[in-house]
């Protein structure tokens, strides 16, 4: 997480957000090393699979959450990017997804994250309390 990212986010959404929320309950979500890749991804996959839980979470084509990444300092906390980070792009959230099917990741991976999202905003993590007003 960029320091100043996290600094710039948390000055300005001191009760938390969605996004905030799910980033400090559920921290870094995915290994490296479960995908690989030749080279290092524009986008790790750990940015892409929070991404993609906040996406389902809001109802969000993969454009719409592409926006939300490059128009929201909240959106670049959940995902660790810095605040001036230009590269998400909607398309790579659809290879995401091709490449967890690929690897066999597609139901223990995303399912059960979403699951601990729907936890973590009901409040049962201890993690997420201290963003309710």
């Amino acid at each position: 997480m960029p320091e100043l990212t996290a600094r710039v986010v948390r000055a300005a959404f001191p009760n938390g957000t969605l996004a905030v929320r799910i980033r400090e309950a559920l921290g870094p979500l995915f290994e490296e090393e479960a995908f690989a890749v030749r080279g290092r991804p524009a986008v790790s996959p750990g940015a892409l699979g929070l991404g993609s839980v906040l996406q389902y979470a809001e109802g969000l084509t993969d454009r719409q959450a592409a926006d939300q990444v490059r128009a929201r300092m909240d959106w670049k906390f959940l995902l660790g990017l810095e605040l001036d980070d230009p590269r998400f792009e909607a398309c790579v959230l659809s290879l995401f997804r091709s490449r967890l099917i690929e690897q066999g990741l597609e139901q223990t991976t995303l399912e059960l994250e979403r699951l601990r999202v729907l936890d973590a905003l009901e409040g049962r993590w201890p993690a997420v309390d201290r963003f309710h007003a």
